[in-house]
């Protein structure tokens, strides 16, 4: 079903035509009491078509369960006042979904939530198409991100060929969200402004595993860094005392000497210098 715009009319001139008729009705009462009586029916006839109209809200109508058309037009209308109306509220809103326990792409549990905002775009649709819109704005939002989770690891430590994951590439997941949800939604004629995750974070169960995880990875990436910084160190030390002739040195001195360096720069303490007062071999 599509929505379909109804045309309505000032209710100001339906108000002043309907007060006419009331006070015209007690005067023609002695003369012509039919007229009399089909003047005040005319009036709450008249007076029944008058509704508000706030801003940012429709009406949706029906005639003898025949869809027949929405209102938008804000101010005092008339309309048929033999139309079913329903009012349906046009404004932006906020579901702030609850945490869902989901398996990622891993299979590892994880904790996730997300923020949507939402707004009716169709009203037809919202009202005819499902029971309740409301409703079914929850639980599709809650299938989509589910779905999301199940869809994308939650970081790239045990896939390393995962170039979008929950953690690192937030942006592209809420644009990833914002599709699965436009998809589910537009068959109630809501239409998605915006939509975020709102809480990641590993199942309490694993977390402290997780954890212990991460700080071994820092760990031995800042290990590699440390290593390769300090391995071009030696080099460069070794080819300048070449390049300066300073001293000669034979492979098993520049492998004492490799030693030495790799200790002094790869320590995590200060390193505590012992002097040799002889020489290598004694």
């Amino acid at each position: 079903m599509e929505e379909k715009r109804l045309t309505s009319v000032s209710g100001y001139v339906f108000i002043l035509i309907g007060l006419v008729c009331f006070g015209l009705a007690p005067f023609t009462i002695r003369y012509a009491p039919i007229l009399s009586g089909f003047l005040a029916i005319l009036g709450i006839f008249i007076l029944k078509g008058i509704i508000v109209i706030y801003p940012n809200e429709g009406i949706a109508a029906t005639f003898f369960g025949d869809y027949v058309g929405t209102i938008k037009e804000t101010g005092l209308r008339w309309v048929n006042p033999l139309y079913s109306k329903t009012r349906i509220s046009l404004r932006a809103r906020n579901l702030n979904g609850q945490q869902l326990k989901v398996n990622d792409k891993m299979g590892n549990p994880i904790e996730i939530a997300a923020v949507v905002v939402w707004q009716v775009a169709d009203t037809a649709k919202a009202l005819f198409d499902v029971d309740s819109y409301a409703n079914f704005v929850q639980i599709q939002s809650e299938a989509a991100v589910r779905f999301l989770a199940s869809s994308h690891a939650y970081d790239n430590m045990e896939d390393e060929h995962e170039t979008v994951t929950l953690r690192d590439n937030t942006g592209q997941i809420n644009k990833f969200l914002e599709q699965e949800l436009d998809e589910r939604l537009g068959q109630a004629g809501v239409r998605v402004m915006e939509a975020r995750i709102s809480h990641l974070a590993y199942a309490p169960e694993i977390a402290g595993a997780m954890l212990q995880r991460q700080q071994a990875t820092a760990v031995v990436s800042a290990r590699k860094q440390i290593v390769e910084g300090a391995v071009g160190m030696v080099e460069m030390a070794l080819a300048r005392l070449a390049e300066k002739d300073v001293v000669q040195l034979d492979e098993e001195r520049k492998a004492a000497m490799v030693s030495n360096l790799l200790v002094v720069l790869c320590g995590e303490k200060a390193v505590s210098p012992v002097v040799n007062a002889g020489t290598l071999y004694n």
